[in-house]
């Protein structure tokens, strides 16, 4: 199998972003070259995305109704070896401290001990804080006053209390299999201790023999569908193409996007604009679906 490389800026990044992804896939594919290491290739790819503050993830974190910033994040190779982080705090990049719990025995970290984990692992404190953050906070708040939500928090209304945010991934192929990593700062109107797809294997990622996957959406709606492990499963008599279209039509009534890849090549669809970036020895497509 030839390397490979697929990197997304969420369900909602605009065209503009597609720098951003395409720089996230050359540092990855640069990985797999020197490498050949799927798992590292998308580790490193979505720390570019986790440094670039237009992105929901690392610095670009959205903050949550109490003005913190808690982070999500998992990666996962073809072995079914996977590590993830839920409410991180204070972290610079959330899918490192995720690669560093594969070396552990377990799978999910989550709150206050996932982040004494990373200090402990040599992460240093780091504050993601953006004037972004606190302005999207001030306009969600607004909204909430005001009673005006998108579909997937119509929920909100009993609690008396619209842009949509998605998350950043790459999937990645290599000569002995796949891989997949993801990062999220969550969404709007965001509870403290609110854990998303991000962090849950099956929902926000997925990885095994046939293939790789990660997801970018409505956190609770993947997580209630299992998305990335529903679209794994298709994969080996779809095709990661039909595959992920399959996935998105699941969720038609949410913004949902979708990157997978399998021996037989890769599968992109988004049902709102994605920015996303493909690599390989004789391709570098950036475009935004």
């Amino acid at each position: 199998m030839q390397p490979i490389i697929v990197t997304h800026g969420g369900a909602g990044s605009p065209l503009e972003y597609k720098n951003g992804t395409e720089k996230a896939a050359k540092k990855g594919y640069i990985v797999l070259r020197k490498k050949g290491n799927a798992v590292d290739a998308v580790v490193e790819a979505v720390v570019v995305l986790e440094n670039d503050p237009r992105f929901n993830a690392g610095t670009g974190s959205r903050m949550r109704l109490d003005g913190s910033i808690g982070m999500d994040a998992s990666v996962m190779g073809s072995d079914l070896k996977c590590g993830a982080v839920a409410c991180i705090k204070n972290v610079k990049n959330p899918v490192k401290v995720a690669r560093k719990i594969m070396e552990t025995p377990h799978v999910l970290l989550a709150g206050e001990d996932a982040t004494n984990f990373a200090r402990k692992t040599g992460f240093r404190y780091y504050d993601p804080t953006t004037e972004k953050a606190i302005k999207k906070l001030e306009e969600d708040k607004r909204k909430l006053r005001k009673g005006t939500f998108p579909l997937w928090a119509k929920k909100w209304k009993k609690f008396e209390y619209k842009k949509f945010t998605g998350t950043v991934g790459a999937v990645s192929r290599d000569k002995n299999g796949f891989a997949a990593a993801v990062s999220t700062g969550g969404t709007s109107f965001m509870l403290p201790g609110r854990v998303g797809d991000s962090a849950l294997i099956g929902c926000g990622i997925y990885a095994g023999r046939h293939g790789a996957v990660c997801a970018t959406g409505v956190g609770e709606e993947i997580i209630r569908n299992v998305l990335s492990k529903s679209v794994y499963d298709k994969i080996k008599t779809l095709g990661p193409q039909k595959a992920c279209e399959r996935g998105v039509n699941l969720l038609k009534s949410f913004p949902t996007g979708l990157i997978a890849v399998s021996k037989d090549g890769y599968g992109v669809a988004c049902s709102k604009n994605m920015a996303c970036t493909v690599a390989s020895k004789n391709m570098l497509k950036s475009g935004c679906i």
